[in-house]
């Protein structure tokens, strides 16, 4: 009987799972203690890590989900196709996101392939990802000033936890402190939430949908909502009462973009 050939090299089991185990840890330790940490992995958190990223900070960004992107994948109501207003094709163009004008100023995509483009360029700029990680609570730290406190970092537990028994499910969280929050978890506005909670903030919740008028005011008022707390994306709209925008995501990229120019500011 002839031997059997090989073609991949001679790694176990064990050796791959020490690469898992140990490269993950490595990683997750150094990130514990970020610049910046996004909670929130749709278009508009993704672009948000980029950009941080280009500018050589140190960003950490979770997702409850398995899967990255938010609606990016999905576009409107269950047909991939992603739409955007100009002047956010030429986000597009420079992601290497094909599209195409259907009418003045306006462009389709697919979005699958647009998601794909976005993920691959926030990983190629350095950012670093935990998925099936939730948003659990805020790390609030004295700011100093009579007034009160400041966000300086997030409580994170796995996804999974969630699904189980509620008398077994006391399975304690950990915390990753960071310089700068950013809430991109669109109209949940999960950080934002936690703060009204915890009576420090209020908000309006978002407005009905109308495109026209969202997509300018959601970056117009891209900013910090509470120190330490920056929100981008559809977060903006529950923060400040705008009007929802649908299955158009120009708004995500821009918004994105334009969290990662006050973050550097803050930063310094």
């Amino acid at each position: 009987m002839t031997a059997e050939k090989k073609i991949f090299s001679a790694a176990g089991e064990k050796e791959v799972t020490r690469a898992i185990v140990g490269e993950f840890a490595r990683e997750f330790m150094e990130y514990v203690d970020s610049d910046v940490v996004i909670v929130g992995g749709g278009p508009s958190g993704l672009m948000a890590g980029r950009e941080l990223c280009r500018a050589n900070k140190r960003v950490l960004l979770i997702e409850r989900n398995n899967y990255l992107g938010g609606g990016f994948w999905i576009g409107g109501y269950l047909m991939n196709k992603i739409t955007v207003r100009t002047p956010a094709d030429k986000e597009m163009d420079e992601l290497g996101i094909p599209h195409s004008e259907i009418s003045p100023g306006l462009h389709v995509a697919d979005g699958p392939h647009a998601c794909s483009k976005m993920i691959a360029s926030a990983c190629d700029a350095g950012l670093k990802i935990v998925n099936m990680t939730s948003f659990d609570d805020v790390v609030l730290r004295s700011d100093g000033s009579s007034e009160g406190s400041r966000v300086a970092g997030v409580v994170i537990n796995w996804t999974p936890i969630e699904a189980l028994p509620r008398e077994i499910s006391c399975v304690d969280p950990i915390a990753v402190e960071s310089k700068l929050v950013i809430d991109a978890t669109g109209h949940d506005a999960c950080v934002v939430r936690k703060l009204e909670e915890r009576g420090v903030m209020s908000t309006p919740g978002f407005g009905a949908m109308w495109v026209e008028r969202s997509e300018d005011l959601i970056v117009e008022h891209t900013g910090e909502a509470y120190p330490g707390l920056i929100v981008c994306g559809m977060a903006v709209s529950t923060t400040f009462g705008v009007p929802r925008m649908g299955p158009t995501f120009g708004a995500m990229l821009l918004s994105g973009k334009r969290a990662a120019e006050v973050a550097l500011e803050k930063l310094g």
